[in-house]
């Protein structure tokens, strides 16, 4: 598998556990706001850290390390996520990925062979502005058939909205809330331009209005919480 980025230790990527996170390059979206857009737009030109290396390292920290995240661009994008994931697994990490949900088969083919532990899959926007807010064509069948497969796993997950101030309303919410109706967990993030994205100019949500779109969610979703507002 191709990764291009390999963080050590989190403990903010695996809710719970220590972690490390590798990232792959490569996505179908190009949202305005992505934190990661070299991985997205120019993946090919950024380095590569081999396998071998992230194995060896988790194997190393044995103990200390609960967790591997795996994140992106897009990890679904990687044909052979599935034989990366079982040599990780032999190293005793627990497994969480980072989804936009465009790949449902192999989400599935993932969960199914119990390569998983813990998803964590992006809802850009409303079902309205989701092609607007992804920047790209969307498949919402797609979309639509992840959710599914998420919300009858068994297998712990999370939706999550990163809150632009430009892409989304307190309407917006509503109807994603609606959409995920009876879910679990659903969180909104804080967006932070931190340089690189691929659209200037853009703001976070106030915190003010992020508690009201954290309100109305709490209407159709018993858990939402807001995060990195602190």
């Amino acid at each position: 598998m191709i990764i291009n980025g390999f963080e050590k230790l989190s403990l903010v990527d695996y809710p719970g556990f220590t972690a490390a996170t590798v990232f792959t390059g490569a996505c179908n979206m190009r949202c305005p706001f992505c934190h990661n857009a070299v991985l997205v737009i120019d993946a090919i030109h950024q380095p590569i850290v081999e396998e071998q290396y992230v194995l060896d390292y988790l194997n190393k920290r044995k103990g200390i390390i609960d967790g591997l995240c795996i994140t992106g661009g897009e990890p679904t994008l990687q044909k052979d996520l599935g034989e990366f994931i079982k040599k990780c697994r032999e190293t005793g990490v627990k497994i969480k990925l980072d989804s936009n949900g465009t790949s449902p088969q192999m989400l599935k083919e993932l969960i199914d062979s119990k390569l998983l532990d813990y998803v964590a899959m992006d809802i850009k926007n409303c079902k309205e502005k989701y092609a607007i807010t992804a920047n790209a064509k969307i498949d919402l069948n797609a979309i639509q058939e992840s959710i599914d497969i998420l919300e009858t796993s068994g297998i712990d997950h999370e939706f999550r909205t990163t809150l632009v101030h430009e892409f989304h309303t307190l309407s917006d919410i509503e109807k994603i809330a609606q959409w995920l109706d009876g879910t679990e967990k659903y969180y909104l993030q804080k967006f932070e331009d931190k340089g690189g994205c691929l659209q200037d100019g853009l703001t976070e949500v106030p915190l003010d209005l992020a508690h009201k779109m954290k309100q109305m969610a709490q209407k159709y979703i018993k858990n939402v919480e807001l995060r990195s507002y602190e």
